[in-house]
């Protein structure tokens, strides 16, 4: 076996990090500390002052009453969406942020512009009562779920190799939900515990408990479920080719057009009558919660498809071993895998297991891009670093990953080789006229690569024009 990668290390470009170049001449707004230093100020700020404000309205115990009641929908929704993530799961940073956005900026700009489109409409029509119809069944619908796919519009700009499909959208959108709703239900327990000191109420008919049952027991989903309309349209628009401009425009904005609709049909559910709140919950909420569900789900299982499905070209190749596919394409294998790691090589080795099922993950889904002729430019530069992450831990996870695969699937079916047009993975035309596969191990003899002879066939030869 190969005690290197089956291809040479991609030289660093003279003006790229190692010479320094591109650093060096850039303008000090474009450098990562930067940034990252100006995200966080503004999140950090945002969040300061959406705790002033909102202790402001509900006062001290208020607020901690709120915080302690609305806390606790929260790692269930986390959860959740971390679960629908475990396919191919996005980085840490990117749930924080959306938590962070959705619970500081979006909550300040929603509070602050709600409030002055009120009280605007409030001084124009001299109707105080209709204006607070108004701002809660169109303003504030327009204006959250604005603020709340702004999350979801960065990470899709500006780490596009994290947001690949709907479940990505998803989960962002999810994410970013959970923390507005976490901010705004402790604005509203933390007010309702105010009203009820005033009116001495307690227990089962207070306001609290009432307000705590309809926003946390009955609908802690209602957040998550109209951004997550924003969401799949961003991961439709991110399955789209690069050059499909109008699809990936309008997807996502209907999308949001679709949470700003239910949005508003929740929120003036109200207006409906006595029983309108539970129509609307019934008849609109639940089955859209259910097909949405049903939707995320299925979409997991055909990611799993396209992992088993993508995979076996690279066994071919060399680059897994037969069984693996087949294990990282079962969620159950990939659980076996990481137990079995960490009980033969602890924690750091069920981490590399870990990590290896997300790069294959990500190899899977994008040899399918570029099987669909969606890749992006970068495709063979990014291939040879999701194949070169494989090979640094192909020590650690492929025993475990084959045990696994010998528990879950005892009998797989060799990978047949791929009939390909041309030698070498990637465009063996010119991009849009066709896609090549990775060919039989046959192909790699006589054409002078310098590997190893008992190495895997390289998937493509980086220097090859």
């Amino acid at each position: 076996m190969a005690i290197s990668p089956p291809y040479p290390p991609y030289p660093i470009p003279p003006d790229g990090p190692a010479g320094g170049g591109a650093l060096r001449h850039a303008h000090w707004w474009q450098r990562t500390w930067v940034r990252y230093g100006a995200l966080i100020t503004l999140l950090t700020l945002s969040g300061l002052v959406i705790l002033a404000l909102v202790r402001q309205q509900t006062g001290t115990e208020g607020f901690l009453v709120g915080l302690g009641l609305a806390v606790l929908p929260v790692p269930l929704l986390i959860a959740a969406f971390r679960w629908l993530d475990r396919v191919e799961p996005g980085p840490w940073r990117n749930l924080v942020f959306a938590f962070a956005w959705g619970a500081c900026a979006a909550a300040l700009i929603a509070i602050v512009a709600n409030s002055f489109a009120t009280k605007w409409i409030a001084t124009a029509t001299a109707d105080p009562s209709g204006a607070d119809t108004l701002g809660a069944t169109v303003i504030a619908p327009v204006v959250e779920e604005s603020a709340k796919a702004a999350a979801v519009l960065l990470v899709f700009l500006f780490r596009r190799r994290d947001f690949t499909g709907i479940v990505d959208g998803v989960v962002i959108a999810g994410v970013t939900a959970t923390g507005f709703a976490f901010t705004e239900n402790i604005l509203y327990l933390g007010t309702a515990f105010g009203t009820d000191q005033l009116t001495g109420d307690r227990g089962i008919p207070s306001v609290t408990a009432a307000t705590f049952f309809v926003r946390v027991v009955m609908s802690p989903f209602a957040h998550p479920l109209f951004t997550v309309l924003t969401g799949i349209g961003f991961g439709i628009a991110a399955l789209s080719g690069e050059r499909q401009h109008v699809r990936r425009v309008l997807l996502p904005l209907s999308g949001l057009l679709l949470a700003m609709g239910m949005h508003a049909l929740w929120n003036g559910s109200s207006t409906f009558g006595q029983f309108g709140f539970f129509a609307v919950y019934g008849a609109f909420m639940v089955p859209t919660f259910g097909v949405l569900t049903w939707l995320v789900v299925w979409t997991r299982q055909r990611e799993l498809h396209t992992v088993r499905e993508e995979l076996p070209a690279y066994a071919v190749a060399g680059w897994l071993s037969p069984a693996e596919p087949y294990a990282l394409g079962s969620m159950r294998a990939r659980r076996l895998a990481r137990t079995f790691a960490k009980n033969h090589g602890g924690r750091p080795a069920a981490r590399a297991v870990a990590e290896y099922e997300a790069y294959a993950t990500s190899l899977a889904f994008l040899r399918h891009r570029g099987r669909l002729g969606r890749a992006g430019a970068d495709f063979v530069v990014r291939e040879g670093e999701l194949l070169n992450e494989l090979w640094r831990r192909r020590e650690i996870a492929r025993p475990a990953l084959e045990y696994a695969g010998r528990v879950a699937a005892p009998m797989p079916v060799p990978p047949a080789a791929w009939p390909g047009h041309g030698f070498g993975y990637g465009y063996a035309q010119a991009p849009g006229q066709g896609y090549a596969p990775v060919q039989g191990p046959g192909h790699a003899q006589g054409h002078g690569y310098g590997y190893p002879a008992s190495g895997p066939h390289p998937a493509y030869n980086p220097y090859r024009t």
